[in-house]
């Protein structure tokens, strides 16, 4: 087993949360902001601030709580059946197992919304029949299509267009957009109470009314680029992924305020991270944070806001869903490290086994593709992923893993959303259902 490294490190925020200020280790901290630890995760060697019985405590728990960065195993087209009985007594995705739709979705009209970010557009595809049905304008740059936390409304995040555009799921139809600032990304909180609009530009997360969209409070967060949530089981917290800082930041919801940050450091230079997607395990133990830069998925500890492992997937991490059954992820590699990405890269998919902590399969794109972001089918026979940077929409079948169906889109499809789903209410980004 690799070791890993703590530097523990304060990060001091001021009056308006903006600024950071680190002190060395063995340095006194000082300041009359807020202070919380930020701990950086490295593979050289080990340096911890502390006293001998500290460093060996921490060394013990790593070693108790770590578990060694794995390759991906041997390619193969075969996952385990998504129908297998549930093996976790907790399993937050209980509520999305196949075909288990809320009377809200269950009036929806199926179809597959895909946002084409270059071209200000998003495109309805029938899921019965795999053809497009139309293409209608939205705003600049929209980045996801997001289900509203009621499930009566789809949202379309228009970043540079700085609205948000809601869907009617019954009818397929688009309304009058709402003005919002830097929409990045949109979640809603566990109880409902605000939507958290991403607003990754101005390096804030703004949580709003989840019907008008009336901003409520802006949090700023001291990180770059923050794009991707995921939240804790006891609904307290949630964990915001930051791509060009190689950060997470931790938010108190209650007090709606940064109250952590937490360096993933692969290889001890910083921020050579770049983090994207974070999902929870079922049991909400560990979450998954899709790394782009660093080929994989770190393993951090939601409560207590470390990172305890690593495993490698393929190139260019990016997405992560759950299947039906909460038994299985799928991990999208969009075979690129960078965001300008290209045609026809490696791009694959892995399927990892939560509770093992192992890959069973990985299926991969033939003649090359960039998958990206999706969901899988209500019924979870299918996977539906956007091809970013090859203008086209792939469909797997989740017994065989292979690809159905390639369905050329405009160009540079991002966020994707299948609808309707299962879940009780939805948390947000392409469908994150609970």
């Amino acid at each position: 087993m690799k070791r890993l490294a703590l530097q523990t490190e304060t990060l001091e925020l001021g009056g308006d949360g903006a600024e950071l200020a680190r002190a060395a280790p063995g340095e006194p901290r000082h300041g009359t902001g807020h202070t919380f630890p930020e701990i950086t995760a490295s593979r050289r060697g080990v340096t911890v601030n502390g006293s001998r019985a500290a460093v060996m405590g921490l060394a013990l728990a790593l070693a108790m709580g770590c578990r060694s960065d794995r390759k991906p195993a041997p390619p193969s087209r075969v996952a385990a059946r998504d129908t297998a009985p549930q093996r976790d007594t907790t399993n937050l995705y209980a509520a999305t197992g196949a075909d288990h739709l809320a009377p809200p979705a269950a009036g929806a009209r199926p179809l597959v919304y895909v946002p084409n970010s270059h071209d200000g557009t998003v495109t309805a595809i029938d899921p019965r029949s795999y053809r497009v049905l139309r293409t209608f304008a939205t705003g600049a740059l929209p980045q996801h299509v997001v289900p509203s936390y009621d499930l009566t409304t789809l949202w379309v995040a228009n970043n540079r267009g700085n609205t948000l555009t809601p869907i009617d799921p019954a009818t397929g139809r688009e309304g009058r957009s709402v003005p919002v600032a830097d929409p990045y990304n949109l979640y809603f909180t566990p109880d409902g109470r605000f939507a958290i609009v991403v607003a990754e530009r101005l390096r804030r997360l703004d949580f709003r009314d989840p019907h008008t969209m009336a901003l409520v409070q802006s949090v700023p967060v001291p990180c770059k680029g923050v794009d991707h949530m995921e939240f804790t089981a006891d609904d307290r917290f949630a964990v915001a992924t930051c791509e060009f800082s190689g950060q997470l930041v931790k938010v108190d919801l209650a007090a709606r305020a940064v109250v952590g940050a937490l360096t993933l450091d692969p290889d001890g230079l910083g921020s050579a991270a770049m983090p994207q997607d974070i999902r929870s395990a079922p049991d909400g133990r560990v979450f998954y944070v899709a790394d782009m830069r660093a080929n994989g998925v770190f393993l951090v500890d939601p409560v207590a806001f470390r990172r305890v492992g690593f495993i490698a997937t393929g190139k260019g991490t990016h997405g992560i869903y759950p299947s039906r059954d909460g038994r299985l992820l799928y991990i999208t590699n969009r075979g690129w490290n960078t965001t300008a990405g290209g045609r026809r890269g490696p791009g694959t998919i892995t399927v990892l086994d939560p509770q093992t902590q192992r890959i069973v399969a990985t299926w991969p794109v033939p003649g090359g593709g960039s998958p990206d972001m999706g969901n899988v089918s209500a019924d979870g026979r299918e996977l539906w992923l956007s091809g970013r940077y090859d203008n086209e929409v792939y469909v797997f079948d989740t017994e065989t893993g292979a690809l159905r169906h390639r369905i050329k889109v405009g160009r540079e499809p991002h966020g994707l959303c299948v609808w309707p789903v299962p879940g009780r209410y939805s948390l947000g980004h392409t469908g994150n259902m609970r």
